[in-house]
């Protein structure tokens, strides 16, 4: 059960370890397909995840192609690109689907996006911009997917004291 997040050859080590702190934090698996720009060891990457790495379950491929095969026929995937017309508020999510996400420099491959494209989506902004930041990213549009959901396992109570 779970919302998942997939990171296409992300690059930067930061991002991802972000990333990782965002999966925690809502319970989503994360999947990422090779080749990473960084070492998984990377201090930059465990520094920016702080102590949720055992919380996360991160599962890693060869492909694209490999992980959507291990996902079975009825999985649904969603691809984040500046080049859709669909903004990420105009799909219904549902539990277990995949939100994917390309590397940094480049975004997804034009063939991937060209093939999936009526499960393109993007998050709006202002035409002279080229994107947003990948953790950055990865958080509005997962945590829109959470709200659809009503946030499950998750609290809205937060840990004040007076």
């Amino acid at each position: 059960m779970g919302l998942n997040i997939v990171l296409v050859e992300p690059e930067i080590p930061q991002n991802t370890g972000n990333i990782v702190r965002t999966c925690a934090a809502m319970n989503a698996k994360l999947h990422l397909v090779r080749p990473l720009g960084f070492s998984v060891e990377d201090r930059y990457l465990k520094r920016a995840g702080l102590d949720y790495w055992h919380f996360v379950d991160i599962r890693y491929y060869d492909s694209f192609k490999e992980m959507k095969l291990a996902q079975g026929p009825d999985a649904r995937f969603f691809f984040a690109s500046t080049k859709s017309k669909q903004s990420y508020t105009d799909i219904s999510y549902k539990d277990e689907d995949y939100i994917v996400f390309g590397k940094e420099t480049k975004g997804l491959p034009e063939d991937l996006l060209k093939a999936n494209y009526d499960h393109c989506i993007r998050i709006p902004m202002r035409d002279e911009y080229r994107s947003l930041n990948l953790s950055n990213s990865v958080a509005i549009i997962a945590y829109e997917a959470m709200r659809q959901l009503d946030f499950p396992g998750m609290s809205a109570n937060g840990n004040l004291t007076t």
